[in-house]
C-alpha cells in the first residue's frame, strides 16, 4: 500500500475512535443535566437548602448553558473547535470540582452556572467537529450515533446518579465528571484535529450580548413560571424582555455585514424545519421523563437506583434506533421518518398516560420503549438535516442552534408540562383531603410536592396513614395524565407541518456545496481540519476521498496530503 494509502485509511480508522470520544464527552454533558435530580433529598439535608434553592442548582446550569451555545458556537468557528472544546473540558472539570466541594447551597448553585459555561463551548464543538470530518453517508450515521448519546444520556442521570448516591456522597455525581474531562483533554492534544472557519470575521459583539440576554430572559421566565404563575407580572416582564431582545437580535443579524448567525439559513426548509421538530421532541421528552422519574418513585415505590435502571427502556431503544435511522432515511426519506417518530413519541405518551397506581412496570416498558424509538427516529434525520443544510465553515454556529433548540424545548417541556400536572395535582389533592378532617398544615404540604404528602402522611396515626396515601397519589396520577397528554398531543400536532415542510431529501445545491467545501477551503486550505504545526492529529485531519452517500458523486480528494 503506498503511504498516501495508508495515511488514508489510517484517517478513515481515527475519524471512528474520534467519534468515539466525542461522544463520551457529550455524554457528561447531557447527564449533568438529570444527574442532579436524584440527589436533591440528600443535598437538602446536607447543605440545608431552601425550596427555591434547589429549583436554581438545577436551573443555573441550563439557563447559562443555553444562553451562551450560539455566541460559543460562533468562537468555535473562528479561533478553532478543538481548542473550544477544551477550554470547554477545563472550565466544566474546574466547575465540577468546585460543586462537589461547595459548602453552601449557594456555592454550589454558583459552580454549577460555571459548569454551564464549559458545556456550552463543548457541546457545539462535539457536532461541528463530527460534521467537518464525516462526509455524506458516513456522517448521518456518526450524527445518528450522536444523537443516541444525547437521548441516553438523559435517561442513564437517574440511574448513575442513584449508583453513587448508594454507595458514596452526594458530591460524588460531580467528582465522577473529572476522569472524562481528563481524558478529553488528552484526546484533543492527541487525536482530535482542529477545524474552523478559514473566513471567519470578527466576532458579532452586539448579536453576542442580544442573544445571550435574549435567550437568558425567555429560559429565566420559562423556568421561573411553574412556580411564580404564568401570569405574574415578574413572569411577563421577562417574556417580554426575552421576545423584544431576540427580536432586535434577528433584526441586527439582518443588517450587519457579518452576522454571528446568518438568518437565511431560517429560509431553508431543511434547516427551519428539522429545529422545529427536534424543540419539540425534547419538550415531550424532558416534560414525561420529569413527570416518569416522580411517578416511578412516589407512586410505584422504587429506590432511585430501581427508578434509574427502570428508564433504561428508555434508553436502549436509542442506543440501538438511532445508529440505523440513516437506513429508514434512505428508503421512506427525512420526513417521513421524522414524522413516524412524532408519531411513535405522541402514540407512546399517550399510552402512558393510562398508567395508575397497579399499573405493573411490563405494561409501562413498551410505551417507553415506543416513545423512545419515536424520539430516536425524530433527533438523528433532523439533526443531520440542520448540519447538512449550512455550509461547513459555519458548523459551529448550525451545532449550536441545534443544541440551542433542544435545551429551549427541554426546559420549556418540563415548566408547560410540570406547570399543566403541578395545577391539577395541588387542585385534585387539595379537594380530596378536605374533607377528611385532617390538619390544614398537613394539607398545604400535600399540595406543594406528592413527596411533601408521603413524609406528612408518617404524622398521622397508623388508621388514617393508607387512605392518606391513596388520596395523595390519586391525585398524582390525575396530573400525570393531563401532563403526558399535553407532551403527547404537541408531539402529534407537529407532525404536519414536518409532512409539510420537512424535504424528503437533501436540497442539490446544498450537497453539491458540501461536496466541494469537504477537506479544503475556498483557497484549497483545510476547513474539515487544519493541520497543527506540531502534526498531532495530522493524519485525522486528513478526509480520505470518499462517495457522498446524498449526492451520488464522489466527493473531491483533499489537495494534499500531510
Amino acid at each position: 500500500m503506498r503511504l498516501g494509502e495508508r495515511v488514508q485509511a489510517k484517517a478513515e480508522e481515527r475519524r471512528w475512535l474520534i467519534l468515539g470520544v466525542l461522544c463520551f464527552s457529550l455524554l457528561v454533558i447531557v447527564l449533568d443535566n438529570s444527574i442532579l435530580n436524584v440527589a436533591l433529598p440528600t443535598i437538602v439535608k446536607e447543605l440545608n437548602a431552601s425550596d427555591s434553592q434547589l429549583q436554581w442548582m438545577v436551573d443555573a446550569y441550563t439557563l447559562v448553558f443555553a444562553g451562551l451555545l450560539l455566541t460559543m458556537g460562533s468562537v468555535g468557528d473562528k479561533y478553532g473547535r478543538r481548542p473550544a472544546l477544551q477550554a470547554g473540558f477545563l472550565i466544566f472539570g474546574t466547575g465540577s470540582a468546585l460543586s462537589a466541594l461547595s459548602g453552601s447551597a449557594n456555592q454550589l448553585i454558583a459552580s454549577r452556572a460555571f459548569m454551564g459555561i464549559g458545556s456550552a463551548l463543548i457541546m457545539p464543538a462535539t457536532l461541528s467537529i463530527i460534521t467537518n470530518i464525516f462526509p455524506g453517508r458516513d456522517r448521518a450515521k456518526a450524527i445518528g450515533i450522536w444523537a443516541a448519546t444525547a437521548g441516553v444520556g438523559v435517561a442513564l442521570g437517574p440511574l448513575t446518579g442513584g449508583a453513587l448516591l448508594e454507595r458514596f456522597y452526594w458530591g460524588s455525581i460531580f467528582l465522577v465528571n473529572i476522569p472524562i474531562v481528563l481524558v478529553g483533554v488528552l484526546a484533543g492534544i492527541f487525536l482530535i484535529p482542529n477545524s474552523k472557519d478559514p473566513n471567519a470575521p470578527s466576532l458579532d459583539l452586539v448579536g453576542a450580548v442580544l442573544s445571550i440576554a435574549g435567550l437568558s430572559a425567555l429560559l429565566f421566565a420559562v423556568i421561573e413560571a411553574p412556580t411564580s404563575g404564568w401570569t405574574a407580572p415578574k413572569i411577563l416582564a421577562f417574556f417580554f424582555a426575552g421576545g423584544i431582545l431576540l427580536a432586535v437580535f434577528f433584526w441586527w443579524e439582518r443588517r450587519v455585514d457579518h452576522p454571528m448567525l446568518d438568518t437565511r439559513f431560517w429560509k431553508n426548509p431543511r434547516f427551519s424545519a428539522a429545529s422545529g421538530a427536534i424543540t419539540i421532541a425534547f419538550f415531550a421528552m424532558f416534560g414525561s421523563i420529569f413527570l416518569l422519574t416522580q411517578y416511578l418513585q412516589f407512586v410505584l415505590n422504587y429506590s432511585p437506583l430501581s427508578t434509574g435502571v427502570r428508564l433504561l427502556a428508555f434508553a436502549v431503544p436509542m442506543m440501538v434506533v438511532a445508529p440505523l435511522s440513516p437506513r429508514i432515511v434512505d428508503f421512506i426519506g427525512t420526513k417521513r421518518t421524522v414524522a413516524l417518530g412524532l408519531g411513535c413519541v405522541a402514540g407512546g405518551l399517550a399510552v402512558l398516560a393510562s398508567a395508575n397506581q397497579a399499573t405493573p412496570f411490563l405494561h409501562l416498558a413498551w410505551p417507553m420503549a415506543l416513545t423512545a424509538t419515536g424520539m430516536a427516529l425524530t433527533f438523528s434525520p433532523a439533526t443531520e438535516s440542520i448540519m447538512g443544510s449550512l455550509p461547513l465553515a459555519r458548523a459551529g454556529v448550525g451545532s449550536a442552534v441545534n443544541d440551542t433548540t433542544r435545551q429551549v424545548g427541554g426546559a420549556v417541556g418540563v415548566a408547560v408540562v410540570g406547570s399543566v400536572f403541578s395545577s391539577i395535582y395541588g387542585a385534585k389533592v387539595v379537594s380530596a383531603l378536605q374533607g377528611h378532617s385532617l390538619p390544614a398544615g398537613l394539607v398545604t404540604e400535600a399540595k406543594q410536592q406528592l413527596g411533601f404528602a408521603l413524609e406528612a402522611a408518617a404524622r398521622l396515626p397508623h388508621a388514617a396513614q393508607g387512605l392518606f396515601v391513596r388520596l395523595a397519589q390519586g391525585s398524582f396520577i390525575q396530573g400525570f395524565h393531563a401532563g403526558l397528554l399535553v407532551a403527547a398531543a404537541t408531539a402529534a400536532v407537529v407532525i404536519i407541518p414536518v409532512l409539510v415542510f420537512l424535504p424528503s431529501r437533501p436540497r442539490a445545491q446544498d450537497v453539491e456545496r458540501q461536496a466541494a467545501e469537504f477537506g479544503r477551503d475556498r483557497t484549497g486550505g483545510w476547513v474539515g481540519a487544519t493541520p497543527e504545526p506540531d502534526g498531532a492529529g495530522d493524519a485525522a485531519a486528513s478526509p480520505a476521498p470518499v462517495r457522498d452517500g446524498n449526492a451520488g458523486q464522489p466527493a473531491p480528494s483533499p489537495a494534499r496530503l500531510p
